[in-house]
Parts: C-alpha cells; structure tokens; sequence
C-alpha cells in the first residue's frame, strides 16, 4: 500500500504530542490495536490513529445534555420546524429529484421522509459536525461511564472505514458522539447500510448527497420500512396522560393494542381492529397542555434511527411540512381518517 507509506509520514509530520490515546501508553487502546490489527487492519497505521486521539470533556458534557433529555416537545419542536427547513427541504428534494425518485422506487421510502432525516440532522448538508470524530469516539469508548462498550465499537469501526476508504482519521468531522456525513451515520451503520448510490466506487456519506439519499432509504428498508403505510394517526385524550397505558416506549414495535388504549381514554379511528398494535405517543406541548399520537410500524422505523419519540415526531412532522409545500397530499404521514389500505 503506497499511500499507506505516504500517508504514515505526511501524518506523523502534523501530528502533535498528544498521547491521551497512545496505545504505548494507554492499555485499552493497545488492545483495539491488536484486535483491528488481527482483522487485517494495519498496526503502524493504528498506532499512529490512536496516537494522534485527543481526551475532549465537551464530548462527554454534550451526551449528557442531549435534548431529547430535557425538552418538552414544544420546544424540542421549534429546533426543528422553521420555514427555512422547510423550504430548503423542497429544494433539496428538486435538485436531486431523479436519486429520490429511484431512492422510493428502490426501497420504497418517501422522498420527503428521506429528506426530513437530512434536514433535521445537518440542514441538507449544510451542519454535518465540527467534533473530530477520532477524538469524539476515543473520549466515549475509554470515559463514558455507562455506554463505554458501545462507542468502543464505534471507534473500532470507525478506524476500519476510515483504513479501508484510504482516509486520514483525524481529518474527518461529525458530532460530539461520532455521527458522520450528510445523515450522520454512526460508524457501525456506515459499514451497514451506506450505498453507492451513484455509482463511482465509493460510498461517500461526508460530500455526496446521493449517496446521503439512497443510505437513508437503505437503512429504513433494512429496518422494515412498510410503503405505503401510515406513519402515525392524530387522536383526541384527556388532559394528561392517563396511567395504564406505556407511553413513548420508542425503538419498540408498536404493543399497545387500540382496544386498550380507547379505555384509557384516547379517541382511537374506527377503522382500527381492537387488536391492532399501536405505540402510544404523549407530546407535553407546555406545562398544562398534551398533544396525542399513535405511532405505528413505520413510525417505530424511524425510532430506529434515533431511539427518541421527539426525534421521529420531527421528522415526521418536517416530511409533512415538506409534503404539504410541495402540494402533496400525504396519506402515509397521518392516516388519522384513512385505513393503511386507503393510505397505500
């Protein structure tokens, strides 16, 4: 490998002395050393991966002060859902209206679905993470105190797309927790479910919309993704959640049957089965004040992608606004007065 010899000593020459992470010193990331070396990942150039890592504090203060952890949905909303996201998710969608329409016919996801992903995590490209990401998962798989097992993994695959794709691991940005590109694909989801989608070889999440867009319809496909299918139904409930039913259980597939949650009180549509499975959605829009949904299939899909009630309400609630600019009637958004067999 040529480019390794080069690129180990253009890489040496810029590195600093940072030696947070250095497997001379560090026994943990020794370790990874010998695991990713035993996968045929080279050993000089892991060291000098390693080495290079830097310790960031704001790392680990960021994942504690996640906003799905703190904001009422109201809030969390706003972040979201402005005119502008929505208008540049329209243009987004007509500039690369012939990769979202083989996106939706290949996988069967809606091009304002995949654009909603987009535009809530980086604005279309626009904000895609200034965090190092090698500092980023070194900082979370040797200090997080609760997830440290699983941002290991994250930086062990994160260090083997980066040797295989010919890449300098300390040039490549995302987010405080090591999500990369245009949809922020944690590492472990790149080697997954990233595609090239316009066929030049590579699977380039960082600077290629296109392959953004089919990566985004892939993933939902490989996690179930139904076409077709409503993502949520808007229902009437009392003026606050009432107990008995187990509310914003997301990244869970729909358990509630609706027989059971029209007792608690919430105004299920008729064209729902008693036993059809539902998961059960309470949004605190202010302190007094309670908004009702229930998800369904596809709505639990995109939990998937971040395990977050708020999140998949965003998204879903963008794709709509998304939908609606563009004079789409969206049955597989809301089918609150549609059957899944009208919504399809």
């Amino acid at each position: 490998m040529a480019w390794l010899a080069g690129g180990l000593l253009a890489w040496g020459a810029t590195t600093g002395l940072a030696a947070d992470f250095d497997p001379q010193r560090h026994a943990e990331a020794a370790r990874l050393v010998e695991e990713l070396a035993e996968k045929g990942v080279d050993r000089d150039w892991l060291q000098a991966a390693l080495g290079e890592a830097e310790f960031r504090q704001s790392v680990l203060d960021a994942m504690a002060g996640a906003a799905e952890r703190r904001l009422r949905w109201d809030e969390y909303r706003a972040i979201f859902l402005d005119a502008p996201r929505v208008a540049n998710g329209v243009a987004f969608i007509e500039t690369h209206e012939a990769a979202m329409a083989r996106a939706e016919a290949e996988f069967g996801v809606p091009p304002e679905v995949i654009a909603a992903i987009i535009g809530v995590e980086t604005r279309y490209g626009g904000v895609t993470g200034n965090h190092r990401v090698l500092d980023s998962l070194a900082t979370l798989a040797f200090h997080h105190p609760g997830r440290g097992r699983f941002f290991r993994g994250e930086l062990a695959a994160f260090l083997e797309i980066a040797f295989e794709e010919e890449r300098t691991p300390g040039s490549l940005t995302g987010s405080y927790a090591g999500a990369m590109g245009y949809p922020q694909f944690i590492p472990t989801s790149y080697r997954a479910y990233a595609v090239d989608f316009d066929g030049d070889g590579l699977r380039d999440l960082w600077t290629n919309p296109v392959d953004a867009i089919g990566s985004v319809a892939n993933y939902f496909a490989e996690h179930g993704w139904r076409a077709g299918e409503p993502i949520y139904h808007e229902v009437e409930g009392p003026a606050s959640p009432p107990d008995g039913i187990d509310f914003n259980r997301a990244a869970r597939p729909p358990a509630v049957p609706a027989a059971e949650v029209a007792r608690a009180g919430l105004e299920v549509p008729d064209s729902l089965a008693d036993d059809h499975r539902l998961l059960p959605v309470a949004l605190e829009d202010s302190e007094e004040s309670w908004r009702y949904v229930l998800g369904e299939h596809n709505f639990y899909v995109i939990t998937r992608y971040n395990h977050s009630h708020l999140y998949a309400m965003a998204v879903t609630e963008l794709a709509e606004a998304i939908a609606e600019a563009r004079g789409l009637e969206a049955h597989w958004l809301d089918a609150t007065d549609t059957t899944p067999e009208e919504a399809s």
